[in-house]
């Protein structure tokens, strides 16, 4: 048995809907300005004529199960949400063709990609990675998966509101490029793995939240999602200084 100096992490997962398993998570991908109103809000509009999708990734160790509240995370003033579409893949895929991409599919959820906008913004004006802005703690937020292998989802509305306030309301038609187009393309740099997911892009009207703030989403036909924004963490040193006083 192989022994380790300290135990290790368990196994990121979300649970599946109408399943006691749950979905190990592998990877996460992420689909950058994959709307076209979202690209112009941020400045950088897109001609899918003359390019190709983009992608980052995120940790699955930030990976949150909807419904939970998390801190308002340290290094930010400007802490934003991106409602999303999630693709869940089932099995292994390597230079998919687009005809055959809903052989890999599993199923979907909806899920939010929580950011740093200060500092993604800061980066991408740099021309440096997005990781500060991006692969937060505690920010990728995911509702349970539901299994819809094989099928293709080609339409369907998203939406987000902040305390009752809708902020974004669009349709997964929208998307510059579509389930096949995303599968096809990320294949061609990756051997997509089961437990892989990918989330599609978010559509326009984002923005920022603070402290105490509830975000509720939806995917029409697939799920919902929630998250609540809590109180910035304090650092240690401020903790003991508040003892101290």
């Amino acid at each position: 048995m192989t022994q380790y100096l300290f135990a290790p992490p368990a196994v990121p997962s979300l649970p599946i809907r109408g399943q006691t398993e749950r979905f190990p998570i592998n990877r996460i991908f992420c689909v950058g300005r994959n709307y076209h109103a979202h690209a112009v809000e941020m400045g950088k509009p897109v001609d899918k004529s003359a390019e190709r999708p983009f992608y980052f990734t995120k940790s699955p160790q930030t990976l949150v199960q909807s419904g939970a509240t998390v801190a308002y995370p340290p290094g930010t003033s400007n802490y934003h949400f991106e409602m999303e579409l999630v693709l869940a893949i089932g099995k292994a895929g390597f230079r998919v063709k687009a005809e055959d991409a809903h052989r890999v599919i599993y199923g979907y959820a909806a899920g939010l990609d929580m950011t740093r906008r200060d500092l993604q913004l800061v980066a991408r004006d740099k021309g440096r990675p997005w990781d500060l802005g991006k692969d937060i703690e505690e920010g990728s937020v995911c509702s349970e998966i539901v299994p819809m292998e094989g099928v293709v989802i080609e339409s369907g509305a998203i939406a987000l509101e902040v305390n009752g306030e809708t902020k974004q309301s669009s349709d997964v038609d929208k998307l510059i490029w579509a389930i096949r187009e995303i599968i096809a393309d990320l294949s061609q740099f990756y051997h997509l793995q089961p437990g892989d997911i990918i989330y599609t892009g978010t559509p326009e009207g984002v923005g920022a939240v603070v402290s105490g703030d509830k975000i509720t989403g939806r995917v029409d036909g697939v799920a919902e999602v929630a998250l609540t924004v809590g109180a910035a963490e304090q650092a240690a040193s401020e903790l003991v200084d508040g003892r101290r006083g």
